[in-house]
């Protein structure tokens, strides 16, 4: 964990400005700058750089963060690599774990992605000298090109092989931490102290996204178990964060505007051999929420392909599971299931890359495959069937904070379960947005292009700038103002408004770490929840409107100050109508009846 106090420091030291004008051409524009988008093609320009903010926001597609969300989402850089690199640019030192000095030195990163390196060229040499491993490659059909862009190789069938890498480091500490090596345990039937742990497999590098390999997988070249084996966790290495082929895709990526999520290295090496460059693999793991967020950074479109069989539906499901909490307005997930004698890499080998794109473009939207599994079983002609989708669906429901795709799914369980959305709504116990249910419930994504020569053509990506959003309840004004001024969250009068009502968790949470803090810039209060707050789509959402509003700061104080008093205002009424309600009769009754009449007397007056 980075301390608080240190990325606070580094955004205090860091000039957004500076950072995004090394990749972005930037002009003042006002009391800010402004340039074309670096992630979505535009003629004018509707990005936009505040150096007092210290925020970037794009009007056109939404895009806004800190120094640090710059760089994540430009470089595709995880949130500690992105902190480290931006440290290194000021001088500053990233503050490491408390280290335990009795335990003997560990060797640095650097050294370690370079034992890495060192191996995976050393499997890459293995593959040129095998004969039977080439015969293995070349029977799958990849070619030396494809070969050398995933950096494929090959791990000789001996048990002490990367000698030859490690020399004397052999028996040292660093190819046990780096999961190439194991150490024999009691018992097993092997005659060295340590032994490699990839012996005769087909080596894939796993990298991340600033290239640098982190891990392998290996493949066996004939029957054997397993027939896929990974690396284990590591330093480097953390199985349910990685995707293996992310950095190789990454531009594809944002070519197709959306990514494709497979099970298997050889899925993403054949489907890149025919064209299909904009697909990422687990790494023998279901698809976790943390893969997710990292693929919307990536694409607002992810598209899950599965075996048709029902081990691949289950990892669909799980997939479903994960990514329903992360579910936004304007995100797109769908779920691609192939015939059961196919995977990725025999359907692109049969049927050629155009044959596959039109697979993708047919792919289930969630709402649908939502519904269609948990009905699968039921019998929906009887009231026990629709009740029991129903009760099964809650809290898939409640796990979705997106109002219009809820919206839409309401809908949809309305029409299948023979009940109102309104119905629907009350019995998953959540809000119904009739708003929200009329901007249209039952649409489902459908392919935007045309068909020219025989080809799907897609149209060129067009942006309009965001709409407004609706106007905000009073939390939600109040989380709006505090994003942009912090200091705010100190106003006396708040301390008055926690002890008469209870705040949302959202702005709750807010004012709970401001009060922790001493320095509060508004980049970092978004840094801050961007990565690990539940409630990080509120916040998004507050930044959104600061921007879009623009506000000097004394405008944003005015409009908390009369925000507040609305709020005493409304429970200085509520609280005087239910005096009035149950009748004034004692001295303390009529007493607090006064006491509130001049306080709504101070209110109108704006002087409290």
């Amino acid at each position: 964990m980075i301390p608080e106090s240190f990325i606070q420091d580094l955004l205090n030291r860091v000039d957004v400005v500076d950072v995004v004008g090394k990749y972005v051409q930037l002009k003042k524009a006002g009391a800010n700058l402004q340039g074309l988008c670096p992630f979505h093609n535009e003629k004018s320009p509707s990005f936009s750089v505040s150096p007092t903010k210290q925020f970037y926001h794009c009007f056109g597609c939404g895009a806004h963060g800190s120094a640090i969300g710059f760089m994540m989402e430009f470089a595709g850089m995880g949130f500690v690599d992105a902190i480290k690199d931006l440290a290194s640019g000021v001088g500053m030192q990233v503050p490491e774990e408390a280290r335990d000095f009795n335990a003997p030195p560990k060797q640095s990163y650097d050294a370690l992605y370079e034992w890495m390196a060192r191996t995976a060229k050393y499997y890459q040499d293995a593959l040129m000298a095998s004969q039977r491993a080439k015969d293995y490659v070349n029977q799958r059909g990849l070619t030396r090109g494809v070969g050398a862009a995933f950096q494929i190789g090959y791990a000789p069938d001996g048990w002490d092989a990367l000698k030859d890498v490690f020399g004397e480091a052999y028996e040292s500490a660093a190819p046990v931490d780096l999961g190439l090596v194991i150490e024999k345990e009691a018992g097993e039937q092997v005659a060295a102290k340590r032994y490699d742990r990839f012996r005769d497999r087909i080596m894939f590098p796993i990298r991340n996204t600033k290239g640098q390999i982190i891990g392998f997988g290996g493949r066996v070249l004939d029957k054997g178990e397993p027939k896929y084996l990974n690396s284990p966790e590591t330093v480097l290495f953390e199985k349910g964060r990685e995707l293996y082929g992310l950095f190789e895709a990454r531009k594809a990526i944002r070519a197709a505007q959306r990514v494709l999520v497979v099970e298997g290295y050889m899925d993403v090496v054949a489907l890149a051999q025919h064209g299909v460059e904009h697909a990422v693999a687990t790494l023998g793991t279901a698809c976790t929420p943390m893969h997710v967020q990292k693929l919307l950074k990536q694409a607002d479109r992810i598209i899950f392909s599965f075996d048709g069989d029902a081990a691949g539906k289950r990892a669909a499901w799980r997939a479903l599971e994960n990514a329903l909490p992360l579910v936004a307005d304007g995100k797109t997930f769908q779920f691609l299931f192939l015939p059961e004698e196919h995977d990725p890499d025999t359907y692109v080998r049969e049927f050629g890359k155009e044959g596959f794109e039109n697979a993708e473009r047919n792919a289930m939207p969630l709402s649908r495959f939502l519904v269609q599994h948990l009905s699968a079983e039921l019998d929906l002609d009887t009231a026990e069937g629709r009740a029991r989708l129903l009760n099964d669906a809650k809290p898939h429901m409640m796990a979705i904070a997106a109002p219009v795709m809820r919206a839409q799914l309401i809908r949809l369980l309305s029409d299948k379960v023979d009940m109102s959305p309104a119905e629907v709504a009350q019995a998953c116990g959540i809000k119904f947005d009739e708003g929200a249910e009329r901007q249209g419930a039952t649409k489902e994504w459908k392919p935007k292009g045309e068909w020219k020569k025989g080809k799907f053509v897609p149209p060129a990506p067009a942006y309009s700038r965001a709409p407004r959003s609706a106007p905000l309840d009073h939390d939600s004004r109040l989380l709006r103002c505090i994003v942009d001024q912090p200091h705010l969250s100190r106003d006396a009068a708040l301390d008055g408004l926690r002890n008469r009502i209870s705040f949302t968790p959202a702005l709750a949470e807010l004012l709970t770490y401001c009060d922790e803090a001493e320095a509060m810039p508004t980049s970092a209060i978004i840094t801050r929840f961007a990565e690990n707050s539940p409630h990080q789509s509120i916040y998004a959402r507050a930044q959104r409107l600061a921007e879009e509003e623009g506000l000097d700061a004394a405008a944003v104080e005015n409009d908390f100050a009369a925000l507040v008093r609305a709020i005493f205002a409304k429970l200085n009424d509520e609280e005087m109508q239910s005096l009035i309600a149950g009748g004034i009769h004692t001295p303390e009754q009529r007493e607090q009846f006064r006491v509130l009449n001049e306080e709504r007397a101070r209110l109108k007056s704006g002087s409290a």
